[in-house]
């Protein structure tokens, strides 16, 4: 007589995924809002269109990943800082279009569901959400045994921000004169982290635990920082007139810098107008990497650039203050040249 099987024999433990539901319910709480109109558990997630005093409301939305920088939080055993970074990721793009964010959802996929774990990483996304001013208001947590390594897990997020049409941040405004203000990033963010574990963990065989002069804590505690959101200081910049908001992820500056500059026109930066963080002085000098190249990876200290008239410089820069960042005039619009699109100056 065959074996009678049930899905836990398969490795798919329903009850666990049950609880680990029940732990995460105070951390999703906490983002919720008026507008949520359903709870957790639901089938599809409800929420209710502040389009108030809008004149042509317009959705915009923005999925992502936090790529292989999981793979420090596996080595660590440290998993409530990830779900941040991955709300970052998707909010931060949401914000480039001028939109307020309105609310996340998430897809945790995992070979084995441990409560406590799923919890952390959701608690970590409901700490994002609530720096962003999103509701988290759905998501699904995924067991599949035999496609995951043990204690492996992958994340998704999808985030939905709201614009009224005419406040749309395209970048076509922007012109030969402007002024490019940086924002500071909190570190590495989530990108180029294949670069990363090559170099410290394959070439270097370095222990992620060990604490480097140089950043001032372990290793991997400087790996791991959270990806900044920016949800405040665009908000700080309502009442004015930014031409191009940038995020400045995977492909750094040469390739995020492009994407909002008009045919004709170039961003120039002074390298000396804003300061490099440790963690890429440190990166260069340990891989002994090209400073292009460094500028095509990395964010090297600016995870976020707005770009306004001369005259709204000022302004802009104590609107960002008052948000508690630390803004720099990093750049210039020019006419594009043969060095192309963006040029950097030592």
């Amino acid at each position: 007589m065959a074996e009678k099987l049930t899905y836990k024999d398969a490795g798919v433990d329903t009850k666990e995924g049950e609880r680990a539901v029940k732990l995460m319910k105070d951390h999703v709480a906490k983002t919720l809002n008026d507008n949520v109109l359903a709870g957790l558990g639901g089938f599809g997630g409800l929420f209710r269109l502040p389009v108030e005093g809008m004149k042509e409301p317009v959705l915009v939305s923005g999925t992502d990943g936090v790529g292989t920088k999981l793979k420090l939080a596996f080595m660590m055993d440290k998993h409530d800082t990830v779900g941040i970074d991955l709300v970052a990721m998707c909010v931060n793009d949401v914000l480039c279009q001028g939109a307020k964010p309105l609310f996340f959802l998430d897809y945790i996929a995992t070979g084995k569901v441990t409560a406590e774990k799923i919890a952390n990483i959701v608690s970590g996304i409901a700490e994002g959400c609530s720096r962003s001013g999103s509701a988290l208001i759905g998501g699904e947590t995924a067991e599949m045994p035999g496609f995951y390594g043990d204690g492996e897990y992958d994340m998704a997020g999808f985030s939905v921000g709201l614009v009224d049409k005419e406040r749309i941040i395209t970048g076509e405004r922007i012109e030969e004169g402007d002024v490019i203000i940086g924002i500071p990033s909190s570190g590495i963010h989530s990108n180029g982290y294949s670069l990363v574990r090559r170099l410290f963990f394959d070439n270097m065989k370095a222990d992620i635990n060990e604490y480097v002069e140089e950043l001032g804590m372990s290793l991997g505690e400087c790996l791991l920082t959270p990806t900044k959101i920016y949800a405040e200081a665009c908000s700080a910049v309502e009442d004015i007139d930014v031409k191009g908001i940038i995020h400045i992820t995977g492909g750094g500056f040469y390739e995020n810098v492009p994407r909002i500059i008009p045919d004709g026109l170039a961003a120039e930066f002074d390298m000396e107008g804003f300061e490099i963080l440790p963690i890429f002085k440190y990166i260069q000098k340990c891989g002994d990497i090209e400073t292009r190249e460094m500028f095509s990876t990395f964010n090297m200290g600016i995870g976020m650039m707005m770009i306004v008239s001369r005259e709204d410089e000022e302004a802009t820069i104590e609107a960002l203050e008052k948000a508690g960042e630390v803004p720099q005039v990093i750049g210039l619009i020019m006419k594009e040249g043969p060095e192309g699109k963006v040029v950097i100056h030592d």
